[in-house]
């Protein structure tokens, strides 16, 4: 993320390396832990056993083992890569000893799992029962022992046999209000003939039919109404389904019901109240309503104290429970998602109560109160924060002025004074300098859209905003110093639950750069790089589309995807011929600068994928290109592709792979480290360790390449029959310190393949020896890699 602390990228140099005084460290503790989990039954009672593993057998494919193994009611001792490693933690300690750090090792261990023979028994009547649930009334369980040693293994089979299944469903409808909007709806049914008796699958059943009829009207409805008659005397296994639903139960007195059909509600009134104080309306309830005034609007009630806080139609725009329409339980979700994503409202609470005249109504009505408590409309932040540039390590202090509500319509405003120091590293052999930054930054973030579409049914429905963007940054590096101006006007609304998309129809970046160094212009001059860093306009349309189903209130599996695709100077350079303008030094110029002209896209690909509670797998594949073509030779610096470093290939240090096999000895090759092209993929094992502390092992792979054949470093161009040969590999441990506000990350990547070396020497340590001083590469992060 801008702004953020993402990686430090430390080298060795010579025989005290700090690559080798981790390995040091590390090294003999490791191996002391796999000692200790070696001696697993070092506290295991004489004539008890470890348990070493449950395996679960079933002649039934479509037994779904992983939803048996969660009612193994007693487990191994847990697992890292094959090694009991919290075992060998506890093992460590003396359990006669309680001083540091015995106590302390078997807090963060974990103690021996002693067979019970008791848990098998409560095992087998879990998976008995869950057979049943899934239609397999004659299902057999055993269990037998393998014991080995001082170890135990418990293997589990279970015989499925044949499975009860629904032959034919009717339907017991109590309540005749009920009939036709069950009926009707049959079609979306879970229920089918010839299916598996599974109670899972009635669940589901049950709730669909709750949110259909709570979703048309039936606000008193619950699931708890729908109950099931499985008929299994015909026989054959054969199995008679009655879905039947109760009619609605009033309580008259504590001991008396009545049963009466389910009613059908409509909206009568809707109170909005824009300052609501939950504090104050408890203290004293009955005068609190004294307080505010009321604006009716589009038949809402807005309720309001001294001035009305923010624009009505930002109210009506989110709102979607309507005076006059049926009962929905969607809407009243869709109204909560709305108000929250406006970010002006703290507190959301929607509370529906029957109207006082229901009585007498033959439609009963529902009153709506909103609840809306604001956030502080102005705040002013001073902060000290991490910073990274393309990788580059440093600190900054930034002056942040947010207003939430500038416009009275809930737009967010936000006005950022930064400055701030880096520390640059260009090679892998070179030494850190320093890098000097000042900027203004202003962001207006509207939520509607400005432009073509305002409509409200638009708003509702996809949660549009637009956002206008202006910045100006002053950065003094070693070889140049450089001014960028940034306006940006665009657009973001949300596809759908998991969809969100963005495009800038209109972003301008002006690039100067100042006082450039003749050492660097001797290095780049000549070559095709000269054209990237060369004062230069970028006027460009760009759109990203982004798909994440991640639940974050669940640990369960996830994709995130986004594809990026820009275009820039095609506009302003069609203009230019149009009007017969005149090329300056064979480019078309705005203000004596170069418009930049090319197309670039990528897209980044991850899988999520969650093993356990204490252990996951992260895969990633990055593929991107930029192509320059009409006014431009080469992409502008700021757009052309590196690798390297604490979120890319972690066995090199940023801007240090590539481009292809491309190798120079120079201690300040950066400008050559940059390319048209970039592939990535990467795969990372995570695991729970101890304490605060998570683990990680990771395999990268990828690179770099260029796209234009004239371009002269040797081993730079991609080429699609051998860019394979090019492809670089690392491997290597993380440590991650989870402090739940942020992560803190150390990242010890090896080289496995390196491109750049000559045939015979690519492949570490196959092919040659491991070299601690360029073979190794440490990074410091907040955050994970990805």
């Amino acid at each position: 993320m801008p702004g953020t602390l993402r990686a430090i990228h430390l080298k060795p140099s010579g025989k005290n390396s700090t690559i080798r005084a981790i390995i040091k460290i590390l090294f003999p503790v490791v191996i002391t832990i796999l000692l200790g989990s070696c001696r697993a039954t070092k506290y295991v009672p004489d004539n008890q056993h470890l348990l070493k593993k449950n395996v679960l057998q079933t002649d039934n494919r479509e037994i779904n083992k992983s939803e048996l193994s969660s009612f193994i009611r007693q487990r191994p001792n847990k697992k890292i890569l094959g090694i009991r490693f919290f075992l060998g933690v506890y093992n460590l300690a003396n359990r006669d000893k309680e001083r540091w750090p015995h106590s302390w090792l078997r807090k963060i261990g974990e103690e021996p799992v002693i067979f019970d023979q008791g848990a098998v028994e409560k095992t087998n009547r879990q998976f008995d029962l869950y057979m049943r649930n899934k239609g397999y009334f004659n299902a057999r369980i055993s269990d037998s022992l393998i014991k080995q040693g001082r170890k135990v293994t418990v293997l589990y089979d279970i015989h499925a046999s044949v499975p009860h299944r629904i032959r034919t469903i009717s339907y017991n409808l109590e309540d005749p209000e009920l009939v036709e909007p069950i009926l009707s709806d049959t079609i979306n049914s879970l229920l089918r003939v010839n299916t598996k008796l599974d109670v899972d699958l009635l669940q589901e059943e049950r709730i669909r039919i709750e949110n259909k009829l709570r979703n048309t009207g039936y606000f008193n409805f619950s699931r708890e109404y729908v109950f099931f008659n499985a008929d299994t005397s015909m026989g054959n296994r054969d199995v008679h389904l009655t879905l039947g639903v109760k009619k609605y139960i009033t309580r008259i007195t504590e001991n008396e019901a009545q049963l009466q059909s389910h009613s059908r509600y409509q909206i009568k009134d809707v109170y909005v109240f824009t300052e609501f104080d939950p504090r104050a309306s408890l203290i004293n309830p009955t005068d609190y309503l004294t307080l505010f005034d009321t604006l009716s609007f589009r038949g809402m009630s807005i309720l309001f104290k001294e001035k009305l806080p923010v624009n009505p139609r930002v109210i009506a725009q989110s709102n979607f429970i309507l005076p006059g329409s049926w009962f929905s339980q969607e809407d009243v979700d869709r109204t909560y998602r709305n108000f929250f994503g406006l970010r002006l409202y703290r507190l959301i609470n929607i509370r529906l109560r029957e109207h006082a005249s229901n009585d007498t109504l033959t439609t009963p009505l529902l009153d709506c109160f909103i609840q809306l408590t604001p956030f502080k409309l102005q705040s002013t932040t001073l902060e000290v924060e991490g910073t990274n540039s393309s990788g580059d390590f440093g600190f900054g202090g930034n002056l942040i002025y947010q207003h939430r509500n500038f416009f009275r319509g809930a737009e967010i405003f936000d006005l950022k004074l930064k400055g701030g120091l880096e520390t640059l590293r260009e090679n892998e052999s070179s030494d850190f300098r320093n890098t000097y930054e000042y900027g203004v930054e202003s962001n207006l973030r509207i939520p509607k859209f400005l432009l073509p579409i305002r409509s409200i049914s638009f708003i509702k429905r996809y949660n549009p905003q637009t956002n206008i963007k202006l910045a100006y940054n002053y950065q003094r590096r070693p070889d140049y110093t450089r001014t960028v101006a940034n306006a940006t006007f665009g657009y973001q609304w949300k596809g759908s639950e998991y969809i969100t998309n963005i495009i800038n129809p209109i972003e301008f970046s002006m690039i100067k750069l100042l006082n450039v160094s003749r050492d660097f212009l001797d290095r780049i001059s000549g070559t095709i790089l000269e054209f990237s860093y060369q004062d230069h306009l970028i006027s460009e349309t760009n759109y990203s589309f982004i798909f994440n189903n991640q639940d974050i209130g669940r640990a369960q599996d996830f994709v995130f995807f986004r594809w990026n695709l820009e275009f820039a100077g095609n506009i302003m350079t069609s203009l230019h011929s149009s009007l017969d303008a005149e090329k300056v030094d064979g480019t078309y110029q705005l203000f004596g600068t170069e418009i930049a002209q090319f197309g670039r896209t990528d897209i980044d690909f991850r899988y999520y994928q969650y093993l356990s509670e204490t252990k996951s797998l992260v895969y990633r594949f990055f593929a991107g290109a930029g192509l320059p073509y009409g006014n431009s030779v080469a992409l502008p610096f700021e757009k052309k592709y590196f690798s390297g470093g604490a979120n890319s290939i972690r066995a090199w240090q940023v801007r240090s792979l590539g481009p292809g096999s491309f190798y120079e000895e120079s201690d300040r090759s950066f400008p050559n480290r940059t390319a048209d092209i970039k592939l990535e993929a990467n795969l990372e094992y995570r695991f729970k360790m101890f304490w605060l502390l998570e683990g990680a092992l990771f395999l990268d792979a990828g690179n770099i390449w260029a796209i234009n054949k004239s371009d002269q470093r040797e081993g730079a161009v991609f080429n699609p029959g051998t860019f394979y040969r090019d492809i670089a590999m690392g491997t290597g441990f993380g440590a991650r310190f989870d402090f739940s506000f942020f992560v803190f990350r150390l990242d010890l990547g090896l080289k496995l393949r390196n491109p750049s070396e000559p045939d015979g020497s690519r492949w570490i340590p196959w092919d040659r020896k491991v070299n601690f001083s360029n073979d190794f590469a440490v990074n410091i992060g907040i955050g994970y890699p990805f």
